[in-house]
Formats: C-alpha cells, sequence, structure tokens
C-alpha cells in the first residue's frame, strides 16, 4: 500500500496509544453528552454510545464514572462543541471537531497549528459542503447474524450501508460488520442495534469526503505532520480530511 500509508499507520497507532491523550479526550466527550442529556445511560443515548466508545478502548470504570460526575458537579465545566475547518499543506481540506472550556484558547491553538504548517483557517461552513456526515457503526460478526435479512430490518431506520470486514486467515478475532447511515440517523440505528442484543464496539459520526484527493508519499508526510499537532491538543476531539 506504499511507504506513506504505512508511515501513516504506525503515526496513527502511536498517538492513539497514548493512554495519556485518550482517555481524556473519551472522557471529554462522556462529560459533554451527560452534561447534554442527562447522566443516566439508560435515558441518553449519546452517553450510552460515548460510555461504549470508552470501554471499547479499555477506559477503567472509574474514569468512566468521574467523567459522569464531572456533569453534574458544582465545578463542571462548560465544554461547547466546536468546529473549525482549514486548508493545510498542499491544499489538503481540514475539518476539526473540538469540545472547550475556553473557546479563546482553542481557537489559538487551532490557528497557530494551521499557520506554522504553512496552512490557514478558513470561515465556518466554507468545507461542509466537501464532506458527508455519517453514523457508523462497528460489531462483531457472530455466526448467528444474516446481514442480507439485517439489511432489510435496518433500511427503515436509516441504513445506507452495510459491509463485512473480513480478518486475515491467520487472525484469530472475528470478523467485523460496519453499518453506515446518514447522520440524522443516528439514534435509529444505534436502537435498533441494541434491541437487537448487539454489542458495538465503536459507534460515531464521521465526515467522508465526498471528493477525496491523492497525494504523494512527501506531501502526505508533511499533511501527517499538521494532524498530528491537531489530535494532540486536549481540546480536539476529531480531525477529518479529504485525503483518499
Amino acid at each position: 500500500m506504499g511507504r506513506a500509508f504505512e508511515y501513516r499507520r504506525a503515526a496513527k497507532e502511536k498517538r492513539w496509544d497514548k493512554m495519556s491523550k485518550l482517555f481524556p479526550k473519551l472522557g471529554r466527550a462522556i462529560t459533554v453528552a451527560a452534561k447534554a442529556g442527562g447522566t443516566d445511560p439508560d435515558m441518553n443515548s449519546a452517553l450510552r454510545t460515548a460510555i461504549a466508545n470508552a470501554k471499547a478502548e479499555n477506559m477503567p470504570k472509574d474514569n468512566i464514572k468521574a467523567a459522569i460526575d464531572r456533569a453534574s458537579g458544582k465545578d463542571a465545566a462548560n465544554f461547547t462543541e466546536t468546529i473549525f475547518e482549514g486548508k493545510g499543506p498542499h491544499g489538503v481540506l481540514v475539518m476539526v471537531e473540538t469540545a472547550t472550556d475556553n473557546n479563546n484558547r482553542t481557537v489559538a491553538n487551532v490557528k497557530a497549528y494551521f499557520g506554522k504548517s504553512g496552512g490557514q483557517m478558513v470561515p465556518t461552513g466554507s468545507l461542509e459542503f466537501m464532506f458527508d456526515r455519517k453514523a457508523i457503526f462497528t460489531f462483531d460478526k457472530t455466526d448467528e447474524m444474516d446481514l442480507e435479512d439485517m439489511e432489510l430490518e435496518l433500511i427503515d431506520e436509516g441504513l445506507e450501508t452495510i459491509e463485512l470486514i473480513e480478518t486475515d486467515e491467520d487472525d484469530d478475532n472475528p470478523d467485523t460488520v460496519r453499518v453506515v447511515g446518514d447522520y440524522t440517523s443516528f439514534g435509529k440505528l444505534s436502537s435498533a442495534l441494541e434491541e437487537r442484543s448487539i454489542e458495538v464496539k465503536k459507534a460515531n459520526l464521521q465526515r467522508i469526503p465526498n471528493s477525496p484527493v491523492e497525494f504523494s508519499d512527501d506531501q502526505l508526510e508533511e499533511i501527517e505532520k499538521l494532524i498530528d499537532k491537531l489530535e494532540d491538543d486536549d481540546d480536539v476531539q476529531a480531525v477529518f480530511t479529504n485525503i483518499a
């Protein structure tokens, strides 16, 4: 797949292995969901999803509980979810999702990352039409699952595609099912999977480029440096690009 692919994969694995960065981001997502919809997971689907994602990354139960408690504590931070848009090295398009208790700090940091990489921020909404926002769920395939039947059942809940991702023959892990729908169907699809007692490994909203662009290996290495800086920022929750 090329040197750039291996470089990006190794870099990403290294980044997300840094639990000191990952757990705070997961915790902040839990706190934001709990503050917005209540601290009872049974009554708050967004909180259930945030907790499931945290568990999938082996976040300790105590950390999860502390994140929920922060939403109702006296000193609960008032996090604001903000999206920043920009153009990075070689014209790559970048969407940055943040959850911050100090927007001035976050704006300054994100602007500096773009500037130092030779890029620039652009007005909010400038790049929105270049990405499709999708609800994406992944879970283990079991012998009892009939994906054709599941596809028919989930179409009314907003399903667009269902895909089986097979593991290598030497891999003992089960195959993975990937369910994709429009972002507006996140709640309906999440509830439908819960009703079928499917244990979702990961569920989130992603921004998929509708016109992905190929970059050279050297260009990708420069772009990756900007992505690294953005994702290492405590306020940044997710980064999306139009890289093919």
